[in-house]
């Protein structure tokens, strides 16, 4: 993300708002995926590195960044980041489930980030990087929840990821899709392959 937003300046952590709330927004994501697939929504703060992780999973057919859990309908990425939509940047993650469960997602999950800090990863700060696992179906709520509880088990502080239905899917900005795959500012591409291990490193 850009500089501000590393620092966490011009964006406020309040999720409070003034505006109307838009049905469309607050109604469930009723895109389709793929036949023979499922969909999963992840915030794990900035979405660019969240994305690459998934990408590299076998089993992942697809992926997508964008925001949800908002009130204003069509965000931008200014709208996400202005604090007063209360989106939340998230992956949208198309899987095989005979080739990838849920569970292996779930895990992926709580090891790319902190889920005990709210609203913040790092230097990113706002209510846009809060963590959350946003489910499709009543399955992918409870494996969530139980992995939540497993989870809490292993470390100190309270956790905090929100687990809610999934809401309205708003695809990013096309230049903020597969971001880091594509090179990034730097135009240095980090490997898509499926099963790969090198770091990630996010830079915007």
């Amino acid at each position: 993300m850009n500089i501000l937003h590393k620092l966490g300046l011009g964006t406020s952590t309040s999720r409070k708002t003034n505006m109307d709330p838009s049905p469309i927004a607050q109604g469930p994501d009723t895109d389709t995926p793929a036949p023979g697939n499922q969909f999963a929504q992840f915030a794990a703060g900035c979405f660019w590195s969240v994305e690459l992780a998934y990408q590299r999973v076998l089993g992942v057919t697809h992926t997508e960044v964008g925001y949800s859990q908002g009130i204003t309908h069509n965000p931008s990425y200014e709208d996400a980041c202005s604090g007063t939509s209360n989106h939340v940047e998230v992956v949208r993650v198309q899987y095989d489930p005979k080739e990838c469960s849920f569970e292996s997602l779930l895990e992926l999950f709580w090891s790319k980030h902190d889920p005990t800090t709210l609203n913040r990863q790092g230097n990113d700060v706002g209510s846009q990087y809060r963590s959350g696992i946003y489910f499709y179906n009543p399955e992918q709520e409870k494996l969530a929840r139980e992995s939540l509880e497993r989870h809490q088990q292993q470390v100190d502080r309270k956790i905090v990821t929100e687990i809610l239905p999934a809401k309205k899917f708003y695809r990013a900005e096309e230049h903020n899709q597969q971001y880091l795959s594509k090179g990034g500012r730097f135009g240095l591409k980090q490997s898509t392959a499926k099963g790969c291990k090198d770091p990630i490193r996010c830079y915007g």
